[in-house]
């Protein structure tokens, strides 16, 4: 079922489709991507045997809505964005699982709003600030791409900064972007102050932490959040960095179940 609600602070509209039977399993992309990424690679088709799946669509991105103010992409924002979801659907807690910005999001959900996820997994997430993450990320000209070229130049530059092409998902999902949109939520990504190791010391929400060994600071920092979240645990992705870090998609999926059966069996 494919459906939209709307953000009851500023009326943006939020796309998202549920499919499968069992515990609801929420599923939030990472920057520049949409929730078709996780049927193109393959987590739908595996989750939705044991789980109802939840995918949305981040502000910005996919078939939700595109405001290029940078004010419309503040965190809280965000949140409010999943908490209409989860309203929207009547599927809540959840067991949260997400990406790069969607697994950011995810520990600002674990923090702020601990009585609407049932487990998170985040996978090439981040709790320190942004800033200059972008240009690292993908590519220091990624501004200039976007607004002189739109999302094939900033594709191109992105290559060209990796050495390598980017898989096919990943791009088809990016070409379908807004460019004005997405600098703006790049912007406002950067802005933020992230989410301390002092909060994250007081989540008690069971958390499986996924980083790439190739991934050098979210790998860092998904150890740290490890060591300091009491219910808490970390698994390194083995040769993949931040890119390909969905890739194993049978791995992820296994450890996700084990975070659930474990955590329903306490």
């Amino acid at each position: 079922m494919r459906s939209h609600t709307t953000n009851p602070t500023d009326g943006v509209e939020i796309a998202y489709e549920v499919s499968g039977d069992g515990e609801p399993l929420l599923l939030v992309h990472g920057s520049g991507l949409s929730r078709g990424t996780w049927r193109g690679l393959g987590y739908l088709r595996d989750l939705e045997r044991d789980f109802t799946v939840v995918a949305l669509d981040l502000r910005g991105h996919g078939r939700s809505g595109t405001p290029h103010d940078i004010d419309s992409y503040a965190m809280p924002l965000h949140v409010g964005d999943v908490l209409a979801v989860l309203e929207a659907t009547g599927l809540d807690p959840v067991h949260y699982v997400g990406y790069s910005f969607g697994a950011r999001l995810g520990l600002v959900l674990a923090a702020e709003h601990p009585e609407h996820l049932r487990t998170l997994t985040t996978i090439g997430g981040s709790w320190e600030p942004m800033r200059g993450n972008i240009a690292e990320t993908f590519t220091p000209e990624w501004r200039k791409a976007l607004r002189d070229g739109g999302m094939a130049a900033f594709l191109t530059a992105w290559e060209d900064a990796i050495g390598a092409p980017v898989d096919p998902a990943t791009r088809l999902a990016f070409m379908a972007d807004d460019p004005e949109a997405l600098v703006a939520f790049f912007e406002a990504s950067e802005r933020g102050d992230g989410v301390p190791l002092e909060i994250l010391a007081q989540v008690t929400t069971p958390t499986l932490l996924l980083a790439g060994t190739r991934d050098d600071d979210r790998h860092r920092q998904a150890q740290q959040a490890a060591r300091v979240m009491p219910r808490a645990s970390f698994y390194s992705l083995v040769g993949y960095h931040h890119g390909s870090s969905l890739a194993p998609v049978d791995e992820i999926t296994d450890l996700v179940r084990t975070l659930i059966e474990t955590t329903d069996a306490s």
